[in-house]
């Protein structure tokens, strides 16, 4: 199901998302609601737009694996983009 992504989510990325959408998306009031900088917010979304963009699915195993090692925080999104995109390069090799 392409909506599986929302189930990895954990309680504070899911509050993350619904202040961002009772704040319309502005990153400044999301921040002022936090108490922090407007970078952190920016940071966080980022991070969190990485974790989603890795959960799309893709019906490989080997590339479900590797997703679900960075969403358990043993790899970084660039490390496990990476691996993913060796493994596709290898794999048309071999057609």
């Amino acid at each position: 199901m392409k909506n599986d992504w929302i189930f990895n989510l954990d309680d504070n990325e899911i509050s993350f998302i619904k202040q961002f959408i009772l704040e319309s998306g502005s990153l400044k009031s999301i921040a002022k609601y936090y108490d922090t900088s407007y970078h952190i917010i920016r940071n966080n979304l980022n991070q969190l737009i990485e974790k989603i963009e890795l959960m799309e699915t893709d019906e490989d195993p080997y590339i479900k694996f590797i997703k679900s090692l960075a969403l358990q925080d043993k790899y970084d999104y660039d490390t496990t983009k990476k691996l993913i995109d060796k493994y596709r390069e290898r794999s048309q090799e071999n057609e």
